[in-house]
């Protein structure tokens, strides 16, 4: 019995023994398989995702691809459509109340973009009828519209109107009143100038030159004042001489003038004629060749910029310009800053005229003799009879004018101011046209700002120097 027993113990322990072997080598191989089980499915699953991923790669290009190869054709359904259909340029209105217009000035940009395409002045906002109104006027009561025209440069306008009316009456000036009537000329070119410059360089952006300018402006206003009694209007130069002689000082005031001006133009110089910016919005902007100045009838500046030397006060010298040493400054680009460089210099030939007529001024009567045409001074009329006749017959109906027609012609400070008259023989002109320089130069602003910036348009006005008075007279 024991020994069975410990038999049966033995077997049992064996069968104990087997069991824990037989359950670790089962666990063993259910690990072995598991392990390899996470392992396939890992693989499986990375595997997975790899694929995916490889797939939507493969599909993302071919999206892309088809989407590239849409847009080509969306781009060339477009290009078609702009070739087939021309996009249309904007039009954009510059002025009248601007301040760069310089006056009344409506003008119609067709722009492309920020360039100039077209441009179209609209003028005839400031007519008043000037020409017709002459006709109601006496040749004296007429002179007054003169002044009003271009209203920056006054007395070369009368003295346009004035050597008409003389060529018909055949009239023989004293040398004295021609010599005063060159010296005031002068100084109007010298107060356009001063205006013209400077306005210019204002709507560029330089403001101090301005300010320089009107202390200068206001020096030479103070002359016409002295010898007229108007700092504008003067009415000074009449058909005969002048209205009266320099007051006495005058002449030496303006030979003082003369001599410190030169120094004034040389600070304004060093604000501008080498400044960086100055020349890079002048410098080939508003281009006009000789040609086309020429073509247009451009006169003054706007056409000796572009290399045509041609000045009315050598070519066909009125007054005691012949008698006078004096250079015209020509151009040769025919560009705003070549314009600019010209009015510059045409300051400093003025003062040479100004000082060689004070100095060559002579002696004498300023107006003619004949009391039919030009009104005695205050004391004969209070000695003579006969002088108190012809002045109020003279400023009631005026003097009358033989019948003949004549065109002629002065070296204004804008260009070449022309007056022609037609005389029926009556004491009032039957025709008066004025033939005023800005008129032709603002039809040339259509081909000088095409294809220039917007910004350039103000540019090339200032440069024009145009005044509306004589523009739309």
């Amino acid at each position: 019995m024991p020994l069975i027993i410990n038999r049966l113990a033995a077997n049992k322990s064996l069968k104990k023994a087997k069991l824990h072997t037989i359950s670790f080598s089962f666990a063993n191989h259910f690990i072995t398989v598991g392990q390899r089980f996470v392992q396939e499915r890992l693989v499986f699953f990375f595997g997975t995702v790899i694929a995916k991923c490889l797939v939507k790669k493969k599909h993302r290009f071919a999206e892309k691809k088809r989407r590239r190869k849409r847009y080509f054709f969306v781009f060339m359904a477009i290009e078609k459509a702009i070739s087939q259909k021309k996009v249309k340029n904007f039009t954009l209105n510059f002025g009248p109340q601007h301040p760069a217009a310089h006056g009344v000035l409506r003008l119609v940009l067709e722009m492309s973009g920020e360039v100039v395409q077209r441009a179209d002045p609209h003028i005839g906002l400031l007519h008043r009828g000037t020409e017709k109104l002459i006709e109601y006027k006496t040749y004296l009561q007429a002179l007054p519209y003169f002044d009003r025209l271009d209203y920056v440069s006054m007395m070369c306008q009368e003295h346009g109107y004035t050597l008409g009316v003389e060529k018909l009456l055949d009239l023989q000036i004293p040398l004295r009143a021609q010599y005063i009537r060159v010296v005031f000329a002068e100084i109007t070119r010298i107060l356009n100038h001063l205006l013209a410059l400077t306005c210019h360089a204002m709507d560029v952006g330089a403001l101090t030159p301005f300010l320089w300018a009107f202390e200068e402006r206001e020096k030479l206003m103070e002359f016409y004042e002295r010898v007229s009694g108007a700092r504008m209007h003067a009415a000074y130069i009449r058909p005969g001489g002048v209205a009266q002689d320099l007051p006495i000082g005058l002449s030496e005031d303006i030979y003082r003038f003369a001599h410190q001006f030169a120094s004034r133009i040389d600070e304004m110089e060093e604000m501008l004629t080498n400044n960086r910016i100055w020349k890079q919005r002048l410098v080939d902007v508003g281009v006009v060749t000789a040609d086309q100045g020429m073509d247009w009838g451009f006169s003054g500046v706007m056409l000796r910029g572009s290399g045509v030397c041609w000045d009315l006060r050598k070519t066909q010298p009125y007054d005691v310009y012949d008698k006078i040493d004096f250079q015209i400054p020509v151009g040769k680009r025919g560009d705003c800053y070549d314009r600019y460089i010209i009015r510059v210099e045409e300051m400093r030939q003025s003062i040479r005229i100004i000082m060689q007529c004070l100095n060559e001024m002579p002696t004498g009567i300023i107006k003619t003799d004949d009391r039919k045409i030009t009104a005695p001074s205050r004391s004969q009329l209070k000695q003579s009879m006969e002088s108190l006749i012809h002045h109020f017959k003279l400023y009631t109906e005026g003097f009358t004018v033989p019948a003949g027609e004549t065109y002629t012609a002065v070296e204004a400070p804008k260009g070449e101011f022309g007056v022609y008259l037609v005389s029926n023989g009556t004491n009032r002109p039957y025709r008066c046209k004025i033939r005023a320089p800005g008129f032709a130069h603002l039809q040339g602003l259509d081909f000088m700002a095409k294809n220039h910036m917007l910004a350039d348009v103000v540019t090339i006005i200032g440069t024009q120097d145009i005044v509306f008075g004589e523009v739309d007279r």
